[in-house]
């Protein structure tokens, strides 16, 4: 089910994705507050939708105004351990890694997952896209069922 809700123009692109982290200190007093801060902490977003004929509202967050946009819940992409790895089970990340060039750290450290918490899995994608874990993981690149709000 979509939400409607405020975002910086240069966000309000269909497929956009966003993690919302909640109210800032410029928030304070400003007179759509209430359209903006409809979401859910800690979410994964995405736009669905931008809305047609939207006004451009002034913003003290961001510096090019905020317009009228869907969103929905998203899904997320992580490597975790391969072992029980399935659809409708539950899993964590495996922890962090230093090796920020390799190509799965993306999914090692996806935005919006919290390592010490679980998730459900909703779909096995397969093999994460290394070669080979410099940490010598087992991984299985999974997708995570979107956060419930």
């Amino acid at each position: 089910m979509s939400t409607i809700t405020l975002i910086g123009t240069r966000l309000a692109e269909p497929g956009q994705e966003f993690v919302y982290h909640g109210e800032a200190s410029a928030c304070e007093g400003c007179p759509y507050r209430n359209q903006c801060l409809n979401l859910t902490e800690g979410v994964k977003y995405e736009v669905t939708d931008v809305r047609t004929g939207a006004q451009t509202l002034p913003c003290g967050v961001h510096d090019d105004g905020v317009t009228a946009v869907e969103v929905e819940p998203a899904t997320t992409r992580a490597n975790v351990s391969a072992r029980n790895a399935y659809a409708g089970s539950k899993s964590k990340l495996e922890g962090p890694c230093p090796h920020v060039e390799c190509p799965s750290h993306e999914f090692c450290e996806p935005v919006g997952v919290e390592f010490d918490e679980e998730y459900q899995i909703a779909k096995i994608v397969g093999d994460p896209p290394h070669d080979y874990c410099m940490l010598d993981r087992d991984l299985t690149l999974v997708e995570f069922a979107n956060k419930k709000e």
